[in-house]
């Protein structure tokens, strides 16, 4: 790896731009340069926000996992993966920034010495930076327009989806891994979906953790949760395994106010665990919650 990263720097120089712009990273105020012709991208909340603004990237992972950004990054060179980005490739695709984050973001200052780079990771407050993040791409991509557009209907969504989940009882998140389950509550990796909307939690000491808390279907049951909002990792990923809907079919969960109301929402998974934070999947995933209780 050092031999390959050595190669890299010696490919290619850092390159210097007349005009930068200030906008907010996860490591605090940084200069990014204006309108880069050509990008690599590591993080897939970043894609899902410069797709909505119309900018593909030149570079990204050789995975998105999620199949509405197919079209995003059809013609984009492949440059590594989410956890280990390629330097030779990125090196000699020479590129005028790079957006790191999430998964990535632990490589960011090594992609910092091949040229300029943005660490945009989303990770305590998936809605406050997500629409940071949104932000900062119109300022350094000239979309201020469209980012304030697109941040305006975002409001709408969570309006309209607050509305429509406002006294419909308490909520569980469950995550399922096969025939595996675990809880998020608020403060979690989900909590957006609690706090956004003002979802109150139906157990209040779930473990606050990156995995959750691994639970039981008698867990489940005596939560009693009135909604129950489901998350499939298997499926986010790509892999064979029970299904969420399969693994959650049994004789205890069956007891619940949620089962029995049919109000158990099963998310668009990809969205949620790969793409979370990014405008498009967020405002996906409320209209998947507000049409589940509009009808």
């Amino acid at each position: 790896m050092l031999k390959k990263f050595a190669l890299a720097l010696s490919l290619v120089a850092t390159p210097v731009f007349a005009d930068t712009v200030t906008v907010d990273t996860y490591t605090g105020p940084t200069e990014a340069p204006v309108s880069p012709a050509k990008i690599a991208v590591f993080d897939v909340a970043a894609i899902d926000s410069l797709d909505a603004l119309g900018i593909k990237p030149n570079g990204t992972v050789g995975n998105v996992y999620v199949d509405y950004l197919s079209d995003a990054v059809a013609d984009a060179e492949t440059v590594g993966s989410l956890f280990e980005p390629d330097f030779e490739a990125i090196a000699a695709m020479a590129p005028d920034l790079i957006i790191a984050g999430g998964r990535s973001s632990r490589v960011a200052p090594d992609l910092a010495k091949i040229a300029p780079t943005v660490d945009m990771t989303i990770w305590e407050d998936t809605v406050g930076q997500g629409l940071a993040r949104l932000d900062a791409f119109g300022k350094i991509f000239g979309k201020e327009a469209e980012a304030e557009a697109l941040t305006a209907a975002f409001n709408a969504q969570l309006d309209a989806t607050k509305a429509a989940v406002a006294d419909q009882g308490k909520a569980l998140i469950v995550m399922t891994n096969g025939p595996k389950v675990s809880a998020y509550g608020a403060g979690g990796r989900f909590d957006w979906l609690h706090s956004a909307l003002e979802l109150p939690e139906a157990v209040d000491a779930v473990e606050k953790s990156t995995h959750g808390e691994a639970v039981s279907f008698e867990f489940i049951r005596d939560a009693n949760p009135d909604i129950l909002i489901v998350i499939d990792r298997k499926a986010a990923i790509g892999q064979d395994g029970d299904a969420a809907a399969a693994t959650l079919d049994n004789a205890l969960v069956r007891e619940t106010n949620a089962w029995k109301n049919g109000k158990v929402v099963y998310l668009d998974s990809a969205r949620v665990y790969i793409a979370g934070g990014g405008i498009q999947s967020m405002m996906h995933l409320l209209g998947q919650i507000e049409a589940a209780f509009n009808g």
